[in-house]
């Protein structure tokens, strides 16, 4: 009786003890498994050139003209840069004039097509298709606007930087037109547009092929840039006078 007894108190403490956590496997398993971050965690910790957040193709403004410039179309891609270098070439090389070039373009190419529908009325052939081309008020619309917003926006960063608000971003701008200023000085207008041309045909595909190794390269090249910064603002900026800036509340 006394050992029923004592069975049937061993039998009610385990009924009655709670469940606790699972097993001491299952939990060394848990433990071992780390939960993978999010992925936009990972993407937030990338670094991107210039604080970029979409895609290259999206940045140049999508659609036909970043396709050209992204090699999407290499057929297209390479007659459009042949076309530039030929312009180029018949302008600094053979020394053609603007006007003189246009003329002489329009001149013959009416006569071929002045020659190719008169013998095609003699063969009894079909004349040359000639498209109508027209520019729309929707395309003109557009770009107008573009180009004024774009303006607006250089004459809103020349009046902050004139009101003396963001001291790096004058020294920025006066760098950067100090430079061009320099390379003005070196080359003309037509062989500095031919140079951008090549650039944005040239660059934005490699960049979006090693952005990676860019990235990591220029994320370093800024921490550096920032570190300098600051020591030369704090022997040099910190102690120019200022005098008061206060801001007014509209």
């Amino acid at each position: 009786m006394a050992e029923h007894s004592e069975d049937s108190s061993v039998t009610e403490q385990i009924e009655e003890k709670p469940r606790g956590p699972p097993s001491s496997s299952s939990s060394s398993d848990s433990e071992g498994e780390k939960p993978e971050p999010a992925p936009s965690v990972l993407k937030a910790k990338v670094y991107r050139l210039f604080g970029r957040e979409k895609p290259v193709h999206h940045v140049l403004g999508g659609g036909k003209p970043a396709d050209v410039m992204l090699w999407r179309d290499k057929k297209i891609s390479a007659g459009v840069l042949t076309g530039a270098t030929v312009i180029w070439v018949l302008f600094e090389v053979v020394g053609y004039h603007l006007l003189t070039l246009v003329c002489h373009g329009l001149v013959l190419s009416l006569v071929i097509l002045f020659l190719w529908s008169k013998a095609c009325t003699f063969i009894n052939k079909s004349p040359p298709r000639i498209p109508e081309v027209s520019i729309s008020e929707e395309h003109a619309v557009k770009v107008a606007l573009t180009l004024r917003h774009e303006i607006n926006r250089a004459f809103a960063v020349l009046r902050e930087v004139a009101l003396g608000r963001d001291l790096k971003k004058f020294l920025t701008v006066i760098a950067g037109l100090w430079f061009l200023s320099i390379v003005g000085s070196s080359v003309n207008f037509l062989t500095l547009v031919y140079i951008l041309f090549v650039t944005l045909h040239t660059v934005p595909v490699l960049y979006e092929k090693y952005e990676d190794k860019v990235d990591a390269t220029a994320e370093k090249a800024m921490a550096e840039i920032k570190k300098q910064y600051a020591i030369f603002d704090a022997k040099v900026l910190s102690k120019i006078p200022r005098g008061p800036l206060k801001d007014k509340k509209h």
